[in-house]
């Protein structure tokens, strides 16, 4: 009896620990790159429904990626040309990339298929000029189509 108690408690403070582990104990400090100023990106996707205060989790940190990239869609006018993507699908052969955004328009997206300098192919549904718009349609995407909890913010190298 007294060694199946000892089990219990040391079980639960082990799971304790585990826990703590998962939330992890880094925060992303304001970034650089920051400018304020007006939404020139892409349309952000809003919520479908408001989170309540305690059922939001702690957020997951985002991913970045500074790229040299070029739009394989679209040729680029100096109108066209932002410094922040949001980053859903990265592929090595561009029909792989056409493929997966045709899926994404069935899900209501606008993606854009960049290629980077290494010849990789970013599939981006949203682009800014400004950082926190960027910031906050990752945090709408993982909150809204958990399957994309892996979208990450790739940044325009100049």
């Amino acid at each position: 009896m007294v060694r199946n108690i000892f089990l219990l408690i040391g079980l639960l403070v082990f799971l304790s620990s585990c826990a703590s582990l998962r939330k992890g104990s880094s925060k992303m400090s304001e970034s650089p790159y920051a400018e304020g100023g007006k939404d020139d990106g892409i349309e952000v996707r809003e919520d479908k429904k408001p989170v309540a205060e305690e059922e939001k989790e702690e957020e997951q940190e985002i991913i970045i990626r500074e790229e040299k990239v070029k739009s394989v869609d679209i040729e680029e006018n100096e109108d066209q040309i932002y410094r922040y993507y949001v980053i859903v699908g990265s592929f090595r052969y561009l029909d792989n990339a056409r493929n997966y955004k045709k899926d994404l328009i069935d899900e209501g997206f606008v993606p854009v298929i960049l290629e980077n300098e290494n010849g990789l192919y970013r599939v981006s549904v949203a682009a800014y000029n400004d950082e926190l718009p960027a910031r906050n349609n990752i945090a709408a995407i993982r909150r809204n189509f958990p399957k994309y909890s892996d979208v990450w913010l790739l940044i325009r190298k100049q």
